[in-house]
C-alpha cells in the first residue's frame, strides 16, 4: 500500500504534469472507482475545470481545482497512468492482448491523466471543498509538515493508551504512516510496538518523533530516485527494500543486535520488529 513518501513522490512528478491544465473530458470506464459517489457527479464537478493546486494530505493527492477538488486515495494498488493524447489512450485502454486497465480518465488541454486499480480499493471522489470530505476532515498532523513538531507529538501520545504500533496507524493521530514506515520508526527509535504510548517519557517521544521524520525522509528520497513513470503500468517504486530494517524481514538477523527479527499479529496486521532491542 502506498504510504506518505510514495504519495508524495507522485504528487511532485505529478505536478508538472497538470497544473494549470483544463479538464476537457471525464471518462469513467470503472464506476465502482468513484463508489459511493456517482460516476456522473464526477464528470459533471471536474470537466471543464483548471487545474490550480496538486498537493498532498496524509495519503491523498488532491487536485484542487478553480471550484471544488479532486481527491484519489490508492488504497492498496492504486495508480496513476500518463498517455500523450485521447488517440493514445483509446489504443491502450482496456482493450486488446496488450491492453492498460483504466478505471478513470481525466483529459486535459495537453495529455491524459488515468486512475487505475486492478482489485478496484482505490477511489476518484469529487468535493465541494476539503472540509466537505470526511476522510480529509479526520486526519490528524502530516508526518511531514511543520506542524508535526515534538511538543504536540509528546501531547498525543502522552494522552493515548493504545499500543504505539495501534496510535501510529491511526490517521487522526499522524497522518501518512501505515504499515511500513510504522514499523520501521519503532525499530529506528527501539520500542516495542505494543507499549502503550502513555508509557513514553518526553525523551523517549522525542526519539520516535526523530525517527518518523527521519524513516519518512530516506524513503521519499528512495521514491524520487527514479521518479515514479506514469507512462509505464509495470512501474513501482525501486530500492525500497534496501532501506527496510525490520518490515518483512521475519527470520533475518536484526541490523542492530543480530537476533532474529519476529512478526507478530497486531489488529490483524503483520508487526516486524526485534524482541530484543525494542523495548
Amino acid at each position: 500500500m502506498p504510504e506518505l513518501p510514495e504519495v508524495e513522490a507522485v504528487v511532485r512528478t505529478l505536478r508538472p504534469l497538470v497544473l494549470g491544465k483544463r479538464i476537457r473530458c471525464v471518462h469513467v470506464f470503472h464506476h465502482i472507482a468513484t463508489k459511493p459517489q456517482a460516476a456522473s457527479l464526477l464528470a459533471r464537478h471536474a470537466q471543464g475545470r483548471r487545474i490550480r493546486v496538486v498537493e498532498r494530505k496524509g495519503k491523498y493527492v488532491l487536485l484542487v481545482l478553480d471550484r471544488g477538488l479532486l481527491t484519489v486515495h490508492f488504497k492498496l494498488d492504486g495508480q496513476l497512468l500518463w498517455f500523450a493524447d485521447g488517440k493514445e489512450l483509446l489504443q491502450r485502454a482496456n482493450q486488446g492482448e496488450t491492453r492498460v486497465h483504466v478505471d478513470v480518465v481525466l483529459e486535459l488541454d495537453k495529455g491524459v491523466l488515468g486512475f487505475a486499480d486492478r482489485r478496484h480499493f482505490g477511489r476518484v471522489h469529487v468535493w465541494e471543498s476539503a472540509e466537505a470530505c470526511p476522510g480529509l476532515r479526520m486526519l490528524g498532523l502530516d508526518a511531514l509538515s511543520a506542524d508535526f513538531t515534538v511538543a504536540r507529538f509528546t501531547e498525543l501520545l502522552a494522552s493515548s493508551k493504545r499500543r504505539l504500533k495501534d496510535f501510529l496507524l491511526d490517521q487522526s493521530h499522524v497522518a501518512g504512516l501505515g504499515n511500513i514506515y510504522s514499523c520501521e520508526s519503532l525499530w529506528h527509535a527501539r520500542f516495542d510496538p505494543r507499549r502503550r504510548g502513555n508509557t513514553l517519557s518526553p525523551q523517549e517521544a522525542r526519539r520516535l518523533h526523530k525517527a518518523i521524520v527521519s524513516v519518512l525522509a530516506r524513503a521519499l528520497e528512495c521514491c524520487l530516485h527514479p521518479a515514479p513513470d506514469f507512462r509505464d503500468p509495470a512501474w513501482w517504486f525501486q530500492g525500497l527494500e534496501n532501506i527496510l530494517r525490520a518490515y518483512g524481514r521475519e527470520g533475518r538477523p536484526c541490523w542492530r543486535c543480530g537476533e532474529p527479527i519476529q512478526r507478530i499479529a497486531q489488529g490483524g496486521r503483520s508487526t516486524y520488529c526485534c524482541g530484543h532491542c525494542q523495548k
